[in-house]
């Protein structure tokens, strides 16, 4: 047979046969040069694209290993996750259908359709998974013609997957095969069920939260967190998307090609602004005694927006908002604290004058008056400038940042006086039954797209900061999330089809040289199942829009 040299990441070249698996070149573990430590191997980055490990090899290649210390080798652990547990589903109850609704912080929900599941029965599937792990059942892929896919999934009670398989309209598609059964879950896959030992599931709300692998200790799985606003935010999106018709990623590829993209983008921004005022109904209502409205969100949520809307509305009820930035309250930067890189953390509290602050709030509150800083981000310093405020009748502060829902922010202020307001953009879109769309992936678009725009940064950029972004999110914004009086979900039905328009674009910029192109690869195939609107249509995006703060012409 034929021989070729391949090359590992550091240089070493390995010959072997034509048609070799890449498992049979895989060391078993790989050591993370961060911390030394050392991971399973899970999948592979072949010339820098995502393989499985028995993917088979016929030119030369460079090839380089991954684990769970990896984005994607994550994903594979996840998505191979919820294959063992569509399969354990399959054996159980037989006549049911597994789905994902969508992510939670402690892991992802998942429902049998139609049914509530008990909560013995939830460690029965627990046990049946476990299992399938020690029998270490082989996970295998085959390319099949759409159609009959379409007639596979069908036959399995799979009408989302069917669907978004027709609407794209290929000849061509990929199915994964586990025991027997079929699915689909559009990117790697581990080669066994051998490779999932880390994993939990939890009753929650008629269904169970599947929980994975934590990042910090992979042996053991993520912290359980409470989860019930984020949760009830979530639910209540997925009713509103239920009603409008549109669950599914094919089904908002139909309304947009039957030529109903204007009177989704109507419907969306009127529901938006009723929430909106929702909002600020609640904070009328308690005028006597809420006088700070603090609101927080993760990167890329629309905090800057909402807090505008929110403001908006409460003067269309006859108060008097006034505006500060908590960005001002930055101390020196000499101060400012460092991260495990020896990098300025301007994400962490202590980057924050907090005493100031509290000072600040406290005058305004006894009505009296302040002189507000305003931060020099470029000598690294604040200057006052001689911009005074004082809080009257009518008036009510409004205050937007990462901290706003850490009540260490601000100790010595009375908390009955603040409303806490959390932004997210919290889709319950799904690809098909079991493969939901990430919010993460959500807001990285939002953020490339309006990075790009407004501040140069190449996308290659964006998304090599995003992990650090995403590290700094999960200490100082996730773990608070909970605390606030209204979560707010500045998610829009037709958002995907918008970034795809501004992103694709973008993405197809990065070589396949960077580090970056995985993720960019990873995004273009997930945006190649959305349609994109045309700039005709993106004409109708209303200029109060809290996506025109992503792509340009808002007028709050």
């Amino acid at each position: 047979m034929d021989r070729l040299t391949i090359t590992l990441a550091g240089g070493e070249p390995v010959t072997v046969e034509a048609g070799t698996p890449i498992s049979a070149v895989a060391p078993k573990t790989v050591r993370d040069p961060k911390t030394g430590k050392e991971y399973p191997v899970l999948a592979a980055l072949v010339d820098n694209k995502v393989k499985t490990l028995d993917f088979e090899l016929f030119y030369p290649h460079t090839i380089e290993f991954i684990g769970y210390n990896h984005p994607e080798g994550r994903r594979t652990y996840l998505r191979s996750l919820c294959f063992l547990a569509q399969r354990a589903v399959r054996s159980l109850f037989p006549e049911k259908v597994f789905k994902i609704n969508h992510s939670l912080p402690s892991g992802l929900y998942c429902k049998l359709r139609g049914e509530h599941i008990a909560d013995a029965d939830v460690l029965r599937l627990r046990d049946e998974m476990r299992r399938l792990v020690e029998a270490d059942l082989p996970i295998t892929h085959k390319s099949m013609r759409a159609d009959e896919a379409i007639a596979l999934f069908e036959g399995q009670g799979q009408p989302l997957k069917a669907d978004l398989i027709r609407s794209v309209g290929r000849f061509f598609t990929e199915v994964d095969y586990l025991d027997g059964v079929a699915d689909s879950f559009y990117g790697a896959l581990v080669p066994s069920t051998g490779y999932l030992k880390v994993f939990d599931l939890m009753p929650f709300h008629h269904g169970f939260c599947l929980q994975y692998p934590s990042s910090e200790d992979i042996t053991k799985t993520i912290p359980r967190q409470k989860q019930i606003r984020f949760a009830t935010t979530l639910k209540d999106y997925g009713y509103w998307c239920k009603d409008s018709g549109i669950v599914s990623v094919a089904a908002l590829n139909k309304r947009l090609l039957d030529g109903k993209a204007v009177e989704l983008i109507n419907l969306c921004e009127a529901r938006q602004e009723r929430k909106y005022a929702e909002v600020a109904d609640r904070i009328y209502a308690e005028r006597e005694r809420i006088r700070i409205v603090f609101l927080a969100g993760p990167s890329s949520s629309g905090k800057t927006s909402s807090s505008l809307r929110v403001a908006q509305q409460l003067k269309v009820l006859g108060l008097n908002p006034k505006v500060i930035e908590l960005d001002n309250y930055f101390v020196e930067r000499e101060r400012t604290p460092k991260d495990d890189d020896g990098q300025y953390d301007f994400e962490a509290l202590g980057a924050m004058d907090l005493d100031l602050l509290g000072k600040h709030l406290n005058a305004l509150l006894a009505g009296e008056e302040i002189e507000i800083p305003r931060y020099d981000f470029k000598q690294g310093r604040p200057f006052f400038e001689g911009n005074r405020m004082t809080l009257g009748e009518k008036d009510i502060l409004v205050m937007e940042g990462i901290h706003a829902l850490d009540p260490d922010m601000v100790p010595t202020v009375d908390p009955s006086r603040i409303y806490r307001i959390y932004a997210s953009a919290l889709t319950s879109l799904k690809l098909d039954e079991n493969c939901c769309i990430s919010t993460t992936d959500n807001r990285l678009l939002r953020r490339m797209v309006r990075d790009n725009r407004t501040r140069g940064i190449i996308p290659e950029d964006t998304i090599l900061r995003w992990p650090s972004v995403r590290r700094g999110e999960s200490r100082w914004i996730f773990p608070f999330q909970e605390n606030a009086d209204t979560q707010f979900n500045s998610a829009l039905l037709y958002e995907l089809p918008m970034l795809r328009y501004y992103a694709e674009p973008l993405l197809l910029r990065i070589l396949p040289s960077s580090p970056a192109y995985p993720e960019a690869r990873r995004l273009l195939k997930f945006l190649s199942y959305v349609v994109a609107l045309t700039p005709a249509e993106i004409q109708a995006i209303p200029p109060t829009s809290i996506l025109r703060e992503f792509i340009g012409g808002q007028t709050l």
